[in-house]
């Protein structure tokens, strides 16, 4: 059993969101650590990432949430990671990005409420946030995510993969069929290429945040390896 398990948050966000999964990891024995990443672009991500990655006793599991399965999967190279989870989230190969992968959406699908870029940062329109990212979360905690939002850099969404972890390292990933940020056809996609174990739950893309349960027990399964 691995014991020690890292967290990344996605875009948009920052490494609060995973207190519910923390808690129940916690209290189960493990060793849990959250990446805050700036999001602004994928060189820093991945380098805040493996400095964490570093200062770990032993093997990790490294989890990632949206565009932290971008960072992931770039860091998750490093040596001391066991194994992968991706929490509906971007499973890039070499030379795939946020942006490549978001080009060409599945016929049909919800395209996220992503306003033009200001200065180089994205950000989600407040007021299609809940339905796109937290459709089941209570209204007044989605509106706090949305005027909570971090803004994301240009730079992250174009950061494309050079080696990706999921070649070499086994890997989870829990499908969100509920999703308004990345279409469960494409997460399904994503999931199958990358030859993960695969669980599906009817949760939104804030399945972190709504369902810390479920989440958590794909993140023991990939510590048993």
């Amino acid at each position: 059993m691995i014991n020690n398990i890292i967290l990344v948050h996605g875009a948009f966000v920052d490494g609060s969101g995973w207190q519910g999964v923390y808690e129940l990891l916690k209290a189960d024995g493990f060793n849990v650590r959250i990446v805050q990443n700036p999001t602004v672009s994928l060189e820093e991500d991945v380098a805040m990432t493996k400095q964490l990655i570093d200062s770990q006793a032993g093997p990790v599991v490294l989890v990632g949430h949206s565009y932290g399965g971008v960072i992931i999967t770039e860091a998750g190279t490093h040596d001391k990671v066991a194994s992968l989870v991706y929490v509906a989230a971007f499973a890039p190969d070499m030379g795939e990005s946020v942006g490549s992968l978001i080009a060409n959406p599945p016929p049909g699908a919800q395209a996220p409420p992503i306003l033009p870029p200001v200065n180089g940062f994205l950000f989600l329109d407040r007021d299609g946030f809940a339905d796109a990212f937290a459709a089941d979360l209570p209204m007044k905690d989605s509106m706090f995510m949305a005027d909570a939002q971090v803004p994301w850099g240009v730079g992250a969404v174009g950061g494309a993969v050079s080696a990706p972890a999921w070649r070499t390292k086994p890997s989870w990933y829990l499908v969100t069929s509920n999703d308004g940020m990345i279409p469960p056809p494409a997460q399904r996609s994503m999931a199958e290429r990358a030859g993960s174990s695969v669980s599906e739950i009817d949760a939104s893309h804030a399945v972190y945040v709504s369902q810390p349960v479920a989440v958590a027990a794909v993140i023991k399964q990939a510590a048993r390896v």
